[in-house]
């Protein structure tokens, strides 16, 4: 019983080493870095972990799409909207015109944060007040009337830090408007 137990410890051993010993060989650069090649570093390394968190919000409004059966259409921005009843006659939003915004916002999972039932319609002209810079951009691509889905990533919603109420950091945002 021992040599079969000393036998197996051998094979686990073998193997414990041979899982170590990867054919890649790895050399760690320790050699000295200017300021100027230590803050390139950094940079990119931000830049990497910026990316993979856009990645993240991309694939978790790809699966609300998905999973909400809607046929969102993408924006260069990263915005995403999906006009289910559209306006017959109303005018294409631009910069400087004033709109009344009638809204929901949730966040993707489906927990209601704002409302204009609660909070009142929202009146402002397109491209100047002090609201999410997504609003703007995902409105230009609606008409007077419309009542439509925009999901708007962290970056053009409230960033880095939520809104220090109900909206968490880097969350991408869902608004249900309708625009008069």
């Amino acid at each position: 019983m021992i040599k079969v137990s000393g036998f197996f410890s051998l094979i686990f051993l073998c193997l414990l080493l041979n899982s170590c010993n990867n054919n890649e060989t790895k050399q760690i650069d320790v050699s000295p870095k200017t300021d100027q090649e230590n803050n390139e570093l950094i940079k990119n390394q931000f830049i990497k972990a910026n990316q993979q968190l856009m990645q993240k919000e991309n694939d978790e409004m790809d699966y609300y799409a998905k999973s909400h059966q809607l046929n969102f259409t993408r924006t260069g921005s990263g915005i995403r909207y999906f006009v289910y009843k559209p306006s017959i006659k109303g005018d294409s939003i631009k910069d400087n015109m004033q709109i009344t915004l009638n809204f929901t916002l949730k966040l993707m999972d489906g927990t209601l944060c704002y409302s204009s039932k609660t909070e009142g319609s929202r009146t402002f002209f397109v491209g100047h007040e002090d609201i999410e810079s997504g609003i703007h951009k995902g409105l230009k691509y609606l008409k007077r009337g419309d009542k439509a889905i925009l999901l708007i990533p962290s970056p053009l919603a409230h960033g880095l830090l939520g809104d220090f109420n109900k909206i968490p950091p880097q969350m991408p945002i869902v608004y249900d408007v309708e625009v008069d």
